[in-house]
C-alpha cells in the first residue's frame, strides 16, 4: 500500500516542488525600464503581491506605453512608493512558467528601483531634475509711493 499509494504522492510533491523553485530562481530575461510610476497597489485575496505601472517616456505625438510589473519583497516596494512622482529606473526579471496568479498578474518582477537624476533628452542634451527643496521667489521690487495729492483750493 505504501509502495502504490503515499511514494508516487511524495514523489509528485517533491517535483512539484523542485519545479516551483526553479521557475522562482531562474530568469528568462533581465533589465530596466525607465519612466514614471504612475500606479502601485498591495493586490490579491491569499496571496498579496504589489502590482505597479510604469509610464514610458514617449516620443511626442505617439501613443503612450505602459508598462504593467509585480514587486514581491516589501523594502522593494516601499523605495517605489518613495520614488512616485520622480523619474525612475526600475530593475526587472522576467519569469517564465509561473503557475496561476499567485505569484503576481505580470510575468516582470521589480527587483530595484534608481531614481534618475536628469533627464536625457538626447545625447550630450540633459535636463536635471528640481531639487527637492524649493528656491525662495525672487524679491519683487518695491514701487515708490504715489504723491500726496495737493491740498484742494479753497474757495
Amino acid at each position: 500500500m505504501f509502495k502504490f499509494v503515499v511514494l508516487p504522492l511524495v514523489l509528485v510533491a517533491a517535483l512539484l516542488g523542485v519545479y516551483l523553485w526553479g521557475a522562482t530562481s531562474w530568469s528568462y530575461s533581465e533589465g530596466e525600464r525607465a519612466g514614471w510610476v504612475q500606479k502601485l497597489s498591495n493586490k490579491g485575496w491569499l496571496c498579496k503581491t504589489w502590482e505597479g505601472e510604469l509610464a514610458l517616456v514617449s516620443l511626442p505625438g505617439t501613443a503612450p506605453e505602459k508598462f504593467v510589473f509585480t514587486i514581491w519583497k516589501e523594502d522593494v516596494a516601499q523605495a517605489v512608493t518613495r520614488a512616485m512622482g520622480k523619474r525612475v529606473a526600475l530593475h526587472y526579471e522576467e519569469k517564465v512558467g509561473l503557475p496561476g496568479n499567485c505569484f503576481g498578474d505580470t510575468r516582470y518582477f521589480v527587483t530595484g528601483v534608481t531614481v534618475a537624476d536628469e533627464i536625457s533628452l538626447s545625447p550630450g542634451v540633459v535636463v536635471p531634475m528640481p531639487t527637492a527643496t524649493p528656491t525662495p521667489p525672487a524679491a519683487q521690487p518695491t514701487l515708490p509711493a504715489p504723491p500726496a495729492p495737493a491740498a484742494a483750493a479753497s474757495k
